[in-house]
């Protein structure tokens, strides 16, 4: 399912480039220009992230903050904090009412949804290093890094590999190319789209006939199948 973001913000045009952004990097968003409205919404529909402004027009987002880290239905959803106060006091009380991250302005959107990426990280918790997981014809070794289709070993670079957990733990969610260049590859490394799709051809290629998992989402970005399903059998001719 994707994930399901609540953007509080009530300078309209960071509120419109905030949403655009998450947009395009996959999250599902909802925008709340005010406290009450913010508050509602968490009542109408569950959200996995709020990114919150402090500076609201009908209260501030520290009492936001705290109303949804007191009722048990919101205590656990993740809170980054985005405001131009930036002193040392101001963090130290938004971390004490909850807050997972605090953001300053002005801030790189890229950045902010790095770190949103990985406190959501953070709250699914990850599958053990050592875990052994099958997936139809598939077979991956986390902390061995190595992966069998068919029980036959498949010879997979650093990369190549890293780039396949990432898309495995993600099963049934649209990653786009641009998530996947964050995740794989890093936010400093001068690489493009185009590397994205040079490798996860080379990982289809390299995975056969499980290589059918990985559906590519046209205009968007790549898919890893939510259940294993039924794969074609290689042509004869």
């Amino acid at each position: 399912m994707p994930t399901n973001v609540l953007i509080v913000e009530d300078e309209r045009d960071l509120q419109r480039v905030l949403s655009y952004n998450f947009k395009q990097a996959g999250f599902d968003v909802v925008s709340a220009m005010n406290g009450e409205t913010a508050l509602r919404a968490v009542k109408e529909e569950p959200f996995d992230l709020v990114i919150l402004d402090l500076m609201l027009p009908d209260m501030p987002g520290t009492e936001v903050c705290k109303r949804l880290k007191q009722s048990p239905e919101t205590a656990n959803i993740p809170v980054i904090m985005v405001t131009a106060k930036g002193e040392e006091v101001d963090r130290v009380v938004g971390f004490e009412l909850g807050a997972d991250d605090y953001v300053v302005k002005p801030f790189s959107v890229r950045e902010l949804i790095l770190r949103a990426r990985a406190i959501l990280r953070r709250a699914e918790g990850t599958p053990p290093d050592g875990a052994k997981i099958d997936f139809g014809v598939l077979r991956v070794d986390r902390a061995a890094h190595r992966a069998w289709v068919n029980g036959e070993e498949i010879a997979f670079t650093a990369l190549e590999f890293k780039l396949l957990v990432v898309l495995f733990d993600r099963r049934g969610r649209v990653m786009t190319r641009d998530v996947l260049l964050d995740e794989v590859w890093g936010s400093h490394v001068d690489v493009t789209a185009r590397n994205v799709d040079t490798h996860v051809k080379r990982v289809r290629e390299k995975l056969g006939l499980a290589g059918d998992y990985i559906e590519t989402v046209r205009g968007v970005g790549y898919r890893f199948r939510a259940e294993p399903g039924e794969l074609s059998a290689p042509s004869d001719e």
